[in-house]
């Protein structure tokens, strides 16, 4: 089974820029919301802030308010009002509904233990930074239901997760990224079917970010490199709601001394806003503007990015 595109041209670019507001920006984030603006800047397109703060119990009270007085700092002004995730429950409920009516999707009360003991029970390794992929073992609950040794298993917290192919007929989804060329992922394999809403009652990233991109009609989706995996699902989502696929640009990652991505979690040093980030954050996109007002710099660096980016077929 291969998912196939529903690229959509409108008349407008849309773009946007897609922080957690748990905590401010730092040298990383700012690439990926610097190269999101010249793209729409560069396309004389839209440019939208969205809080991703659907996980709201690590959401940081004043985290929303700092990040869009770092991005105004560093000349990023986006051009309507932001978007907060935990305001579009109902949205994702209701696409969550449109799947269950076409059985695109199930309840699963299997834990992260249930999941790694089964592939341990295979002798199967994961590698370093990855999930296990979902086996299917609820895939039909009600044969679950009626197997389960345990006996609290009607009582047991559920999640909602997508089908996404099978052994006999995996899901293999294919885009090409404007930076990174084309892609291929084979879902069933490497993912499994895939959490929608978690069984604390949270709605998953993919959910919401798939649902809100099509809200907002976003065109294009310029983001680090760290989240390309992320795009066969939503690609994959996409096509069972019927909504349209952006167009996937993934930047450059700015690594640490270990060599890992830059993050929040890794303590990742608070962004000091201003034209030296910017500039910093220009030389991880490979891009060097020579002016020296910040202004300058990012009239400049649009241009750069136009040259290198905009001109090429989407």
């Amino acid at each position: 089974m291969e998912t196939h595109l529903n690229l959509a041209t409108p008349a407008t670019y849309c773009g946007r820029f897609a922080p957690s507001p748990t905590a401010g920006l730092h040298a990383g984030s700012l690439v990926a919301a610097l190269a999101s603006w010249l793209d729409a800047r560069a396309h004389a397109g839209r440019w939208l802030v969205r809080m991703e703060d659907v996980d709201t119990p690590r959401c940081e009270p004043g985290a929303a308010d700092l990040i869009l007085s770092q991005l105004a700092g560093c000349g990023l002004l986006p051009d309507d009002t932001p978007l907060f995730q935990s305001t579009r429950f109902i949205a994702y409920a209701e696409a969550l509904e449109r799947l269950r009516l076409h059985r695109a999707v199930y309840k699963c009360i299997c834990s992260r233990k249930d999941i790694e003991q089964h592939w341990h029970a295979l002798s199967r390794k994961k590698a370093r930074h990855a999930e296990w992929p979902y086996p299917g073992t609820c895939a039909d609950m009600s044969h679950t239901l009626r197997t389960n040794k345990n006996a609290h298993a009607h009582s047991r917290a559920y999640a909602w997760r997508l089908r996404s192919g099978t052994h006999d007929a995996p899901l293999l989804v294919t885009w090409q990224d404007r930076r990174l060329g084309p892609q291929t992922q084979d879902v069933t394999t490497t993912i499994g079917d895939f959490v929608l809403k978690r069984a604390d009652g949270l709605w998953a990233y993919q959910m919401a970010v798939v649902v809100d991109d099509a809200a907002q009609a976003i065109t294009h989706v310029v983001r680090g490199e760290d989240l390309a995996d992320n795009t066969p699902r939503q690609i994959h989502l996409q096509a069972r709601l019927g909504l349209p696929t952006p167009i996937y640009l993934h930047t450059p990652l700015v690594l640490d001394a270990r060599g890992e991505k830059l993050s929040k979690s890794s303590g990742a040093a608070p962004l000091v806003a201003g034209v030296q980030a910017v500039r910093a954050a220009l030389q991880v996109l490979g891009l060097t503007p020579q002016a020296s007002a910040l202004n300058e710099v990012l009239a400049a660096a649009v241009t750069e990015w136009r040259v290198r980016f905009a001109t090429q077929p989407n």
